[in-house]
């Protein structure tokens, strides 16, 4: 089996902690130049953009050097550019760093803030703001939480190496305890064990359970409870798209700030960061695939309706 040739390294550097998007021309097709490709590909970029991009000289070939408007397109070509970033409000909350080394960086997420970039979070992520504030431009994620989870998140230094954490995600060889606050329900017995199938359908915000094999375990227990509120641990044998906070809603006691379950409410404004999603990325526990290091992290945050009911909601108490 032919092994696939690796694309060049980029020519442009990141631009505030974001790589340069990196497009490879098709084998087949019928453009006549590479301009001609790219207003076809890039048609959300708005009419007049790609022209712009090329008569400013911000596309990139592998050598370094602009490509001219008129470039006759070749198959298999690489070319760069830097995307104009969309327009986001800033999270006015810290990445934590917990732990670093050579090979790792260990952080604590805020609510609300993406791990890496994707749709319209880019420069508004964990990974480019640790990019850009420890100077590490090879940074990448080991694995991810929603934006909004908060709490502690892996990234890898090395690119060669981030396989080898990955694969701990992957072999289920990573120790991952959460934190979350719901409503307390004293006739749900606890500790137990959920499992259930969960599908996560491309475009459909809400995740869902269905019949068939379980491909989502997770383990629940009451650590506390006061004021109609419940403190839950939870432990996640695998790791579904919003599998807690699917989990927790099937059980009837659905995570406080939860806007798609156990129903999908209307989007918050952009900018409102009151409510946030109660539930915890506490900690961490794995052996160093290339150190042998046994690592055992733990978050500083707190879940602020459970330190403070009043201060999350804006309410005098608890419903309930």
């Amino acid at each position: 089996m032919r092994r696939r040739t690796p694309p060049p390294p980029a020519p442009l550097p990141q631009r505030d902690g974001v790589d340069p998007v990196r497009v490879r021309l098709p084998v087949d097709g019928a453009w006549a130049t590479v301009r001609e490709h790219l207003v076809e590909r890039l048609t959300g970029a708005g009419p007049g953009t790609v022209e712009s991009m090329f008569a400013a000289g911000q596309v990139i070939d592998a050598d370094g050097r602009a490509v001219p408007p008129d470039a006759p397109y070749r198959p298999g070509m690489y070319v760069w550019f830097h995307r104009e970033l969309p327009a986001e409000v800033p999270v006015p909350f810290p990445v934590e760093v917990v732990y670093r080394d050579e090979h790792i960086v260990v952080a604590d997420k805020p609510h609300f803030l993406a791990t890496t970039p994707r749709g319209s979070h880019v420069a508004q992520t964990a990974l480019a703001r640790l990019r850009h504030e420890l100077g590490l431009p090879t940074l990448t994620a080991a694995h991810r939480l929603d934006r909004l989870t908060a709490g502690l998140v892996l990234f890898t230094v090395r690119p060669g190496e981030r396989g080898a954490y990955q694969t701990l995600f992957r072999d289920r060889r990573v120790g991952k305890e959460y934190e979350a606050v719901a409503p307390y329900d004293p006739s749900l017995t606890l500790p137990r064990t959920v499992r259930s199938r969960i599908v996560k359908e491309r475009g459909v915000p809400a995740a869902r359970e269905v019949p068939g094999e379980p491909n989502a375990e997770t383990r629940v227990e009451l650590a506390g409870h006061r004021g109609g509120l419940g403190r839950y641990r939870l432990l996640p044998a695998t790791g579904q798209t919003h599998q807690l906070r699917v989990h927790l809603a099937a059980l009837g006691v659905p995570i406080l700030g939860d806007p798609l379950y156990p129903e999908v409410t209307a989007p918050v404004p952009a900018g409102d960061f009151r409510r946030p999603l109660q539930l915890l990325a506490r900690r961490l526990e794995f052996t160093d695939p290339v150190t042998g290091t046994h690592h055992t992290f733990t978050s500083g945050r707190e879940l602020s309706a459970w330190t403070s009911y009043t201060d999350w909601s804006g309410e005098s108490g608890p419903r309930g």
